[in-house]
C-alpha cells in the first residue's frame, strides 16, 4: 500500500509476538512441564533458582500471532480493548485480577498521565497512604427496597 514502516516499529511487534517461553524441563523452579509463561517471569525465576544453587528451568520461546500476543498481555484493560472485551473482564474478574495500570495504553485508557518522560522514575516509587481509614471504611447505609421500588414507579409514572 506504499506506507513506509520503521524497522523499530516491526521490532517492537515481533519482541510482543516472542514475549512467551514454553516450559521444556522444569528443574527446581515452581514451573510445570508446558507451561506458558512470559520470559521476563521465566528468567527471573530461573535467577532464584541458580542463586539457590538449583537447576534452572529449561524453555523454548513461542510465537503468539499478533491477536493473540495482544490478548495475553498482563493488563487486561489493555487486552479488553483490542477484542473479546467481554471475555477479558470476565475472566480478569473470576481470577480476582488486578491491574497495576504500568503501560501508555491502560493508563490512556483511565483517562491518567502516561507513564512517560524524565519525571516517571520519580512516580514509580510514590506510595499512597490513607490518613483516617475509618472515615474511608464506612459501611454504607441500607437500602430499603419498598422505598426504592415506589420512587422508581413515581418517576416512571409522572408525565415530562
Amino acid at each position: 500500500q506504499g506506507v513506509k514502516i520503521n524497522d523499530k516499529h516491526i521490532e517492537v511487534i515481533v519482541r510482543q509476538m516472542l514475549r512467551r517461553v514454553r516450559i521444556k524441563e522444569v528443574g527446581d523452579t515452581n514451573f510445570l512441564a508446558d507451561d506458558q509463561v512470559e520470559r521476563w517471569r521465566f528468567e527471573e525465576e530461573n535467577q532464584r533458582v541458580l542463586a539457590e544453587g538449583g537447576q534452572p528451568a529449561v524453555g523454548e520461546p513461542m510465537m503468539l500471532g499478533i491477536t493473540k500476543a495482544s490478548l495475553s498481555t498482563e493488563s487486561f484493560i489493555s487486552a479488553a480493548s483490542f477484542q473479546e472485551t467481554t471475555k477479558v473482564l470476565t475472566q480478569a474478574a473470576i481470577e480476582g485480577k488486578v491491574d497495576y495500570l504500568r503501560g501508555l495504553k491502560e493508563n490512556v485508557i483511565m483517562g491518567r498521565l502516561i507513564p512517560a518522560g524524565t519525571g516517571v522514575g520519580k512516580y514509580r516509587s510514590v506510595k499512597l497512604q490513607i490518613e483516617d481509614p475509618e472515615e474511608v471504611m464506612e459501611e454504607p447505609e441500607p437500602i430499603d427496597e419498598d422505598e426504592t421500588m415506589t420512587g422508581t414507579q413515581e418517576s416512571v409514572s409522572e408525565p415530562s
